[in-house]
């Protein structure tokens, strides 16, 4: 989740820290195992490259088809492997990781790759870059579309690999952008586009078996934060997914924000009730926190609440994957939360 955008409290800021790290069975052809299509064992440069790829950061360049990538943040590390590249390395993603700190989908992917599985770098502290680490895999790329460099972390990086950061603003790159970056820095645009209109389609066909769902307005929503409401907008990379479904961002959000680029704001506690939408989705980690928003204080105001239309998101791997959409996370969390969106919707709106 876009550290720009936390919220006040310090556990809001360590909860949404965790996220911003932060699927259908892929056929996967390896990258780092051997040479692709274009380069032979000889080392001659593929067709195509160098690729130049201009970021938020400054602009990279990219001089050959990458044969030992490095991701940083689960994002990262889906669309790779969706374009048929395993990484050397991968973040360790504590918030709904397994015990190595693998995603169910990351493992999945790479299981049925069939390579070597990749380095799990970095630790419990999700605001360090594990610089040596990145280092030590021997990257020719590190990818990090997705991620929170910061502009001393993206130059220490640099002088490792060429290094691809965000095109605009920290954790803010949409699964679309994502997939097109690493169609470009891989050298297939084409297997790139194709993944962006396969998931799209399927978007769209999930919701047409949903028509309650249609026009229906949300708030999307952080959690209460000292008795304020924590609101997304619309440059948020979730309420994107949830457009994608054909569900509207309800007014109030935009009409509201607060001056500025940030994605995130609060609503203070005797305004709720002025927050109008049919739907509130919210993300939780555990059914108790899901059970602590709906007591806490103020949110029986939310009109949605009243009627029903509260489609909470809870799990951790479910909250990861909703929260830094993939083409890869979302065939994996969709199914599981339409039917639940789709309920609050008819409840909400009949």
């Amino acid at each position: 989740m876009p550290l720009a955008a936390a919220p006040l409290s310090a556990r809001s800021v360590s909860r949404r820290g965790v996220l911003a790290g932060a699927a259908g069975l892929l056929v996967l052809a390896g990258c780092g195992a051997r040479p692709q299509d274009g380069q032979g064992a000889g080392g001659a440069v593929a067709e195509g490259y160098p690729v130049t790829v201009r970021h938020a950061l400054g602009e990279t360049v990219v001089p050959d088809r990458p044969q030992r990538v490095v991701t940083l943040s689960a994002a990262n590390t889906d669309v790779a492997l969706a374009m048929g590249v395993l990484p050397v390395a991968i973040p360790r993603t504590v918030y709904g990781g397994d015990a190595e700190g693998v995603l169910p989908w990351v493992r999945d992917a790479i299981t049925a790759h069939g390579g070597p599985f990749p380095q799990v770098i970095g630790s419990d502290d999700l605001s360090a870059t594990p610089i040596e680490q990145v280092a030590a895999a021997r990257p020719d790329l590190v990818l990090a579309t997705y991620s929170g460099l910061s502009r001393a972390e993206y130059d220490q990086l640099s002088a490792i690999a060429p290094t691809v950061a965000y095109p605009d603003a920290p954790y803010s790159t949409g699964w679309r952008d994502q997939t097109r970056i690493a169609g470009q820095v891989f050298g297939d645009p084409a297997r790139a586009q194709q993944l962006i209109d396969s998931t799209g389609q399927r978007l769209r066909t999930a919701a047409q078996r949903y028509p309650q769902l249609a026009g229906a307005t949300f708030v999307y929503t952080g959690g209460m934060d000292a008795g304020a409401l924590g609101v997304f907008r619309a440059g948020d990379v979730r309420v994107q997914l949830v457009t994608d479904l054909g569900l509207t961002l309800a007014p109030y959000v935009e009409q509201n924000a607060p001056g500025g680029g940030e994605v995130y704001y609060t609503v203070s506690g005797e305004l709720l009730s002025r927050v109008e939408s049919d739907l509130v989705i919210g993300f939780f980690a555990t059914q108790a926190e899901e059970q602590a928003f709906r007591t806490a204080p103020g949110v029986e105001l939310l009109p949605a609440m009243a009627r029903g239309g509260f489609a909470p998101v809870v799990g951790a791997d479910r909250v990861v994957a909703s929260s830094a959409p993939s083409v890869l996370s979302i065939p994996w969390v969709l199914d599981a939360y339409l039917p639940i969106l789709a309920e609050a919707a008819a409840r909400s709106r009949s």
